[in-house]
């Protein structure tokens, strides 16, 4: 989980899965709202990549990235308990 935590600790990660939530694209479609280079945009992948958050598939020379929303439940189920923790308190 801390994996997961520090992938959703960046921004720029954070608007990427976002995007990849409505379909999967390639690195350069990833790249392109922020202007940054495909490596940049590499590094930022290998980071999701490691979380278990995204999953890559080479087409080619396309590289296809697509949302694994396991990892997600997961922080979602942790940050659950918490949630109702602090309303119980308010």
């Amino acid at each position: 989980m801390n994996s997961v935590f520090h992938a959703l600790g960046d921004a720029t990660r954070r608007r990427m899965l976002r995007d990849l939530a409505s379909g999967e694209r390639t690195v350069g479609e990833l790249a392109q709202p922020y202007a940054m280079s495909l490596a940049a945009a590499s590094k930022h992948i290998k980071v999701l990549e490691g979380a278990g958050l995204i999953r890559r598939e080479v087409r080619g020379r396309t590289h296809l990235c697509r949302l694994e929303p396991g990892p997600l439940a997961s922080a979602h189920e942790w940050l659950g308990y918490y949630e109702r923790f602090w309303n119980s308190r308010l």
